[in-house]
C-alpha cells in the first residue's frame, strides 16, 4: 500500500521538498510519453535556471517559478502544454509558441507525441523569462511605512 503524501494539493510550496515530490509523482503515474516529456522538460528548466522554485498549483498543476511564475507544464491527452505567464512580452526568434497566440499575456507551446524540442531555443526562452520576472521585481518600489 503506498503511503499518502501529507501535502495540500493545491499551492504546495517546494520549501520541503513536497511540490517536486508531486511533479516526481505526475510523471510517473502519466507512465508514456507525455510523463517523458514534463521530465524533460523539467530537466531543462532546472538546467537553464538552477535557481528555479518548483510549486503545484491548481488541483495538480506542475508550476515552476523565479521571481514569478516562468511557466506551468500541463499534460493532456494529446498534448503536452507549456504555458508561459508571461509569454507574450517574450521574444520568441525560433517560433517555439504555437498556442494561446491570441491574449495579451500568455503564450503556451503545446506539445505533441513524437515531436522534438529545440532545447537551445526552449532554455532561452526560459532565460528570458526570468530575466522579465527579475526586472519586474527590481521595478517595484519600496514600501513605505507609515
Amino acid at each position: 500500500m503506498k503511503k499518502a503524501v501529507a501535502v495540500k494539493k493545491t499551492g504546495a510550496k517546494d520549501a520541503d521538498g513536497a511540490a517536486s515530490k508531486l511533479i516526481d509523482g505526475r510523471i510517473r503515474e502519466l507512465g508514456d510519453w507525455r510523463g517523458e516529456m514534463l521530465g524533460r522538460i523539467r530537466a531543462l528548466i532546472k538546467d537553464a535556471d538552477p535557481d528555479v522554485v518548483e510549486e503545484w498549483k491548481w488541483r495538480g498543476v506542475p508550476v515552476w517559478e523565479h521571481d514569478g511564475i516562468i511557466c506551468t507544464g500541463e499534460t493532456y491527452k494529446a498534448v503536452v502544454k507549456l504555458t508561459f505567464a508571461k509569454g507574450a512580452a517574450l521574444d520568441d526568434p525560433a517560433g517555439l509558441f504555437n498556442s494561446s497566440l491570441d491574449g495579451n499575456v500568455r503564450r503556451a507551446i503545446d506539445i505533441r507525441e513524437g515531436e522534438k524540442i529545440n532545447e537551445k531555443a526552449l532554455k532561452a526562452l526560459i532565460r528570458a523569462a526570468v530575466e522579465l520576472n527579475v526586472s519586474k521585481t527590481k521595478k517595484k518600489p519600496a514600501k513605505r511605512s507609515a
